[in-house]
């Protein structure tokens, strides 16, 4: 029981903590409402556990063989998520803008697979709830994360609804829009130093 515990603890506070996906969520929920962030929240999700299955079924192996992988891998995923934020800053705050800009699911699949945070909490994940030889353990935790995951992410998209009632002019919708867009830009470039 205190392994189920530990499996969901960990799986919450990786995915309800603050981060590229989660500000994005927000920025898409109270542009765009609650549905049409679905597509991205559910990409997101399911990005997220395809990159867990992967390093838990052997890629962490390659990963620790080869350590400026996750160099790399911050820099690039910074340049993804620095024009990301650069999108979101200039997101005009009007309620037609086009479905084009609305992000999709194979963003939110590719934000994760170019997230360092992601990685890391697959690299952890994968080394505190998986044995040698045993997969049932971890395929049990990549159930619960994928639950607590995805409900994580969606309370994200409640949060955003619930700004853009806040947001009611456009002047405060483009001040909100730009700061998360800023917001996303210092993370990229925080994620570049640690």
């Amino acid at each position: 029981m205190s392994l189920f515990i530990a499996m969901c603890s960990f799986s919450l506070v990786m995915s309800a903590s603050p981060g590229p996906v989660n500000m994005i969520i927000v920025s898409c929920s109270a542009n765009y409402g609650l549905r049409k962030t679905l597509s991205f929240v559910s990409g997101a999700t399911i990005g997220f556990i395809a990159l867990l299955l992967l390093v838990g079924l052997g890629f962490s192996k390659v990963v620790n063989s080869y350590l400026y992988f996750l160099e790399y891998l911050s820099v690039v995923g910074a340049l993804y998520i620095s024009y990301l934020g650069i999108v979101i800053a200039r997101a005009k705050p009007k309620i037609d803008i086009a479905q084009s800009n609305i992000p999709s699911f194979m963003q939110g699949v590719l934000l994760q697979w170019l997230n360092p945070k992601a990685w890391i909490a697959c690299m952890v994940g994968v080394s505190l709830f998986s044995t040698a030889g045993n997969y049932q353990q971890f395929l049990t935790f990549s159930i619960i994360y994928f639950v607590i995951c995805y409900l994580a992410l969606l309370c994200w998209a409640v949060i955003g609804c619930k700004a853009a009632m806040l947001l009611n002019s456009e002047f405060k919708a483009k001040i909100f829009n730009q700061c998360l867009g800023g917001m996303l830009i210092v993370t990229a470039i925080f994620l570049l130093f640690i």
